[in-house]
């Protein structure tokens, strides 16, 4: 089985590289190879290639630049992921593609589940949710994996910037009213291998986040004390709470990003760890790493 593997080099490409191997020949496609605002090439590519299955962990996920720059946003977060769902309709291949809380407008008071009416807040978040459309519009087998807040030793994320940002400085302020889980990106990849592992991998929408929930002030507090404990910093700045309105950015977050994810555990078995083992488990990896 051929697998085409886009984002490679991202937080998520890095670790579905290594879970998809076992399952066939993984093609894995960086920025460089493969560029989704390329449509012609991306069409051609996956001809050419011939795969299977067709792992998309490629997105633009700068939140805040979507705003003013929407035609980059659509055209990798809406228009290839369509473009990548008529390829594999063509080819009778399985098409997984990556989401995001950010579809839903956060004003909910429980977790969202995939019955709730999405209403994205931001140009990411809209652009996100066009794509599930465009990929559901084509008719391909395919499974959209909505997740939240996701970290890892690649790419940028919150983690590391709160690492960056407490060797450098003695206090950090941290928005308090914002809620979700931290989800870490090996366990999404493992996750994604054991879905395409089973005889009959789920079709449609599914929410796959960390189970557990905090606000971004509790991520940071509990990250920065596990990484003085493994010598990752060499001392905890204070972390100060703050409200959304007192951290103002160019696109709103949901104030509820929390994800039930309820249906694909009772119909596959498969579910995330809380989210603190998993930062607990990927700290301990960059700890390990460290020279």
């Amino acid at each position: 089985m051929k697998i085409l593997l886009t984002g490679c080099n991202g937080q998520l490409g890095h670790e579905l590289k290594r879970e998809l191997a076992p399952l066939g020949e993984v093609i894995a496609c960086d920025h460089a190879r493969l560029d989704l605002a390329d449509t012609d090439a991306l069409s051609a590519t996956i001809r050419r290639v011939a795969p299977g299955i067709i792992v998309n962990a490629a997105a633009w996920t700068a939140v805040d630049a979507a705003e003013t720059d929407h035609a980059t946003a659509f055209a990798i977060n809406t228009v290839a992921p369509g473009i990548l769902a008529e390829e594999a309709k063509r080819l009778g291949a399985v098409l997984i593609h990556y989401s995001t809380d950010y579809v839903f407008d956060g004003a909910k008071s429980t977790p969202y589940t995939e019955d709730d009416m999405p209403a994205p807040l931001s140009v990411y978040g809209a652009s996100k949710l066009a794509g599930e459309h465009a990929i559901a519009a084509v008719g391909c087998r395919h499974l959209i994996l909505r997740t939240s807040w996701v970290f890892g030793t690649h790419g940028q994320n919150f983690m590391k910037t709160i690492l960056r940002l407490a060797r450098e400085r003695d206090t950090l302020d941290v928005v308090a009213d914002q809620f979700g889980a931290p989800t870490w990106s090996r366990h999404l990849a493992v996750a994604t291998a054991l879905l395409l592992a089973r005889e009959e991998t789920p079709q449609g929408v599914h929410h796959l986040a960390a189970a557990g929930e905090a606000s971004w002030h509790e991520y940071a507090q509990t990250l920065c004390a596990e990484a003085q404990k493994l010598g990752l910093l060499a001392r905890v700045p204070e972390i100060r709470r703050i409200t959304s309105a007192d951290f103002s950015r160019p696109a709103p977050r949901p104030a509820n990003s929390r994800l039930d994810c309820s249906r694909l555990r009772h119909a596959t078995g498969i579910a995330l760890p809380d989210w603190r083992t998993g930062l607990a488990d990927c700290l301990a990896d960059m700890a390990d790493a460290a020279p």
